[in-house]
């Protein structure tokens, strides 16, 4: 885990307000090797951005590689991926979970640093009910921008239609 924390934000937690964090998952092959088929470098940096302005901080959370399965799997995913299947599919497919990450320890994270409530930079309801779950009250979601390469379009529309994720500025 990675803390990169905004000075404003810690202001307005210290003020009793609800600081702008982002729960980033670890995505080598898009971070790392510029992947186009998802949008997590786009999402770390619009988050990064943000931090360096002092309006978010980032809790960057490694061992969540394609949502949990790991990076081998994630490759065999993704030659599922080239035989048709979407991302939901392609890991069902490998016996593994839609989702396999977990969020105790980012919760356990950000009640360390005084964070008991939040405003979560995310499309991803799942991840504001986890913290919820955890003891952390989530008061609202910011989404984070929409990718439009095309490599990334059929990821983003099983993104939304099967998991949940909110495009439109929608909060959770």
């Amino acid at each position: 885990m990675l803390w990169i924390e905004a000075a404003a934000g810690a202001r307005r937690a210290e003020a009793g307000e609800a600081p702008l964090v982002r729960l980033h998952s670890e995505c080598l092959t898009s971070e790392a090797l510029g992947s186009l088929r998802c949008d997590c470098r786009e999402q770390l940096g619009e988050a990064l951005g943000l931090a360096a302005r002092g309006e978010a901080s980032v809790l960057y959370l490694r061992g969540h590689e394609w949502r949990g399965i790991g990076l081998a799997q994630k490759l065999s995913a993704y030659a599922l991926q080239d035989a048709g299947a979407d991302t939901v599919e392609a890991n069902l497919a490998l016996g593994r979970e839609a989702d396999e990450r977990g969020f105790a320890h980012a919760a356990t994270a950000l009640t360390a640093r005084g964070l008991r409530r939040v405003r979560l930079l995310s499309n991803n309801p799942a991840k504001a009910e986890a913290l919820r779950e955890h003891g952390i009250e989530v008061v609202g979601m910011v989404p984070t921008l929409r990718v439009t390469h095309p490599e990334a379009i059929h990821y983003l529309e099983t993104k939304e239609h099967k998991m949940g994720h909110l495009f439109n500025g929608a909060t959770a």
